[in-house]
């Protein structure tokens, strides 16, 4: 019998991937399995006749897959609001979230964008100070942060922070950083998007005010449907739009003109508007139950295993991977002393090795597809640059 710890076989089958190539890039976005064309297709096939979609239609599905997002969180189903991207959860999370003029909010250097320009916003609206760590995407974040909490003190409001730095893989102890978050007061505002499904999360131990992904990465999922935590003490908070669908009785379309000023239950009204998504919520839950049934605990023990392998190839050629008790095991950014990433990552797109380039770093992103017929295409390119 499988228990949590054990390694997950190769699931290329599952895929549409060609022979020839090796694709090390899941942190980018990952493929679909191939039966998701057929849900897609069914999904589409719907809009031919949209007499057939019946007022149930715009909750029934979203809960679902309400709630089975909400099991990767470890949080339950009223806590998760159904949102369309990362840059909309940051939104939310700043006009929930106090900060006072002569405050900080701390995020890290090279952080993916969508994690600062809300923040950078915020601040300058209130007069607060956003302070980006310094350090290159490799270094210890979590030492870095520990340092930062205890130099701002209580004048720190908010950590916006990742779960997993996008480029370098380097893991933040987020248990650790909310207990110092504690003692000055501050909140933990979290983008899980490249860890979720990848690695096990929990927000009871992290405690995270507000914690959110998307969907098209690790979750498998499609474009422009994600999802963000948001912990009870902020559900009585102003969502960033008023839209009817999260209003109390709205289930009830003939009197929708009966205007309601109160919410349903939870975060649901932090929905994004529009979020029964007929074409995508379909895609949205195949994945989410693909995810669960491999279990987060099985994919980050198989991913550790391959990354090694893949690791000791590149080593060969004198490349150098995070150390392994500050890295995630399914991404990480490599370093070469006298080579440019940019021309790097280039020659392996030439040969069929796909990655990407992010900063001054070469990531590395494998899943469950890769198979020892693309290491040893892998090592054979390596080897030649």
């Amino acid at each position: 019998m499988n228990t949590a710890t054990d390694r997950l076989p190769c699931q290329r089958a599952l895929f549409d991937l060609p022979r020839e190539l090796v694709y090390l890039n899941a942190a980018y976005m990952t493929p679909w399995p191939k039966d998701f064309v057929a849900i897609a297709e069914a999904a589409a096939r719907q809009r031919l006749r949209p007499f057939t979609i019946a007022a149930e239609d715009f909750f029934a599905p979203s809960e679902e897959v309400r709630a089975l997002a909400a099991r990767l969180f470890d949080a339950p189903a009223e806590a998760i609001a159904i949102q369309p991207a990362v840059s909309y959860a940051v939104a939310t999370a700043a006009r929930i979230l106090p900060v006072a003029r002569g405050q900080t909010i701390i995020t890290l250097a090279e952080e993916f964008p969508s994690n600062y320009y809300g923040w950078a916003r915020r601040a300058r609206e209130v007069g607060a100070r956003l302070r980006v760590l310094d350090g290159p995407a490799d270094t210890d974040w979590t030492a870095r942060v520990l340092e930062a909490i205890e130099e701002e003190g209580e004048r720190l409001a908010i950590a916006a922070l990742p779960n997993v730095h996008w480029a370098s893989g380097i893991r933040l102890d987020l248990a650790r950083i909310r207990t110092a978050l504690d003692e000055v007061g501050a909140a933990l505002f979290v983008d899980v998007s490249q860890s979720l499904g990848a690695l096990p999360f929990s927000v009871r131990t992290i405690r995270p005010d507000v914690a959110t992904t998307v969907g098209y990465k690790w979750l498998f999922g499609p474009y422009a449907l994600g999802f963000t935590y948001v912990a009870e003490r902020w559900w009585d908070s102003p969502p960033l739009e008023d839209n009817w669908i999260v209003r109390l009785g709205a289930e009830d379309f003939r009197r929708l003109v009966d205007y309601e000023d109160r919410y349903m239950p939870g975060a649901r009204r932090f929905d994004m508007g529009e979020r029964s998504q007929f074409l995508a919520m379909p895609l949205a839950r195949a994945a989410l139950k693909l995810v669960l049934d491999w279990q987060p605990e099985r994919i980050a023990r198989t991913l550790e295993a391959l990354s090694a392998r893949i690791i000791a190839i590149f080593s060969e050629a004198g490349f150098k991977a995070p150390d392994p008790a500050l890295r995630a095991p399914h991404l990480f950014g490599l370093r070469h002393e006298s080579r440019d990433v940019v021309s790097v990552h280039a020659t392996l797109a030439r040969h069929q090795v796909l990655t990407s380039a992010r900063g001054e770093l070469l990531r590395v992103a494998p899943h469950l597809w890769v198979d020892d017929e693309d290491l040893e295409r892998l090592a054979a390119v390596v080897q030649r640059l």
